[in-house]
């Protein structure tokens, strides 16, 4: 191969990925534009609002707290999706998600002093802003892509997600520190975090036009309230709740464990980057060759490599511990990710076309057991913390929730036989 040749290389494979994705169903490529653009916002809400609380009150539980909030804000918000649904366009409804998580980061800039009643507004703030953009996402991933295509959908989304969690917490990591230590902005590390605030809602606003060019349509039918599910909807929940035990605690943990064993932001944002790169690549050849019978396996392997994460951080309880249980996190959540939402959407087709109902009154319904999941999660975290010790609660909640989360195998491969 000539020089020249080697050295195009990457322009050229690139060029066919574009005319590859260029093949997808117009509404499809048009949601992944937009989640695109938003994944550059995920990372200050998911990392920086945490850590941005650690900083002002050093008080792990306050975090907690306000994690707990943005989860009750999510099933109240979807709930009222639903109604609004049936007279608002979805496209609209989807940007105002959007838009909405913005200005929650906003009312938390503002506040004078950081308190439990403060950062539960706040955080219920955005609980609502993602309400709406997770509502409105999951019903349109499902509308606009079928279960050949799911894990192309899903590897190229989680591979983009995965690259912002690598790059968008180390250049705000470095420069939040940097503005404290070169007295930037009067040395304020808070004023640092006011102009990533404004640089977010800018985000919001380009996401939010993007999705406008979306061909995309309501549910056609207004019922989603529904108490009886068939047996097979009532495991795809209690599934639900297993994620969400480790999702509510996989919010809170890495910014209270960072600012608590290494100390600052800029620590934060460089964990977060280490091999994040080699996982981004995994995931999108993933996405791009992997099979539906392969969903189960990618399942398995992330799962196992949480738990191995959490036993480093709970027996070492250092630095070192963090480093090695973040490697872990980074490899894990795209992981599961890429598994668990194209199991989730199938067990959906099958079961809207069954019992003829609406395909939301599913994606409604399956927010409160992650809500279920979440709640145990954080609360453990909270009791543990208050009645025990902080750095017990640190050390093994993480722990328990892992081993927990391990139920998830057996659970999705019988899942996955069922449908």
């Amino acid at each position: 191969m000539s020089i020249r040749k080697i050295l195009l290389y990457p322009f050229t494979k690139l060029s066919g990925e574009v005319k590859v994705f260029k093949t997808y169903p117009h509404p499809m490529r048009t949601l992944l534009v937009t989640n695109m653009i938003y994944a550059f916002v995920l990372p200050v809400i998911d990392i920086f609002a945490g850590a941005y609380i650690m900083r002002n009150s050093s008080d792990p539980s306050m975090v907690a707290f306000y994690q707990l909030a943005v989860y009750t804000g999510i099933p109240f918000t979807f709930l009222i999706n639903g109604f609004l649904l049936n007279r608002i366009k979805i496209a609209h409804l989807y940007s105002f998600g959007m838009l909405l998580s913005g200005v929650s980061l906003l009312v938390m800039m503002m506040l004078q002093q950081i308190s439990f009643a403060g950062v539960g507004i706040a955080g219920f703030l955005m609980g609502s802003s993602f309400g709406f953009f997770w509502a409105n996402r999951d019903f349109l991933a499902l509308n606009t892509t079928n279960d050949s295509n799911r894990n192309y959908y899903y590897g190229v989304e989680t591979f983009f997600y995965t690259l912002t969690y690598i790059i968008v917490p180390f250049f705000i990591g470095l420069f939040i520190v940097k503005a404290e230590t070169a007295n930037w902005f009067g040395g304020n590390a808070n004023n640092a975090y006011k102009i990533v605030t404004g640089i977010v809602f800018l985000l919001t606003i380009v996401s939010s036009y993007v999705v406008q060019k979306g061909d995309f349509k309501n549910p056609t039918q207004k019922k989603f309230i529904y108490w009886k599910f068939d047996k097979l909807w009532r495991k795809m929940l209690f599934l639900a709740s297993l994620k969400g035990i480790g999702q509510g605690y996989l919010v809170t943990a890495p910014a209270i464990l960072i600012m608590t064993l290494i100390g600052n932001e800029g620590a934060l944002g460089t964990i977060q980057s280490i091999c994040g790169i080699i996982t981004a690549l995994i995931l999108y050849i993933l996405g791009r060759t992997s099979k539906p019978s392969h969903r189960i396996y990618i399942f398995s392997i992330g799962l196992i490599i949480f738990a191995v994460g959490a036993v480093f951080n709970g027996v070492l309880f250092s630095a070192t511990g963090v480093i090695i249980f973040m490697m872990c996190k980074i490899l894990f959540q795209p992981l599961h990710d890429l598994a668990y939402f194209p199991i989730q959407l199938k067990v959906i087709d099958k079961l809207s076309k069954k019992s003829n109902r609406n395909e939301f009154a599913y994606i409604f319904n399956h927010e409160f057991g992650l809500y279920i999941g979440r709640a145990f999660g954080l609360v453990l975290f909270i009791l543990l913390h208050t009645y025990v010790s902080e750095v017990f609660a640190l050390k093994y909640a993480l722990l328990i929730i892992a081993l927990i989360q391990l139920i998830s195998i057996p659970v999705a491969k019988h899942i996955t036989k069922s449908t």
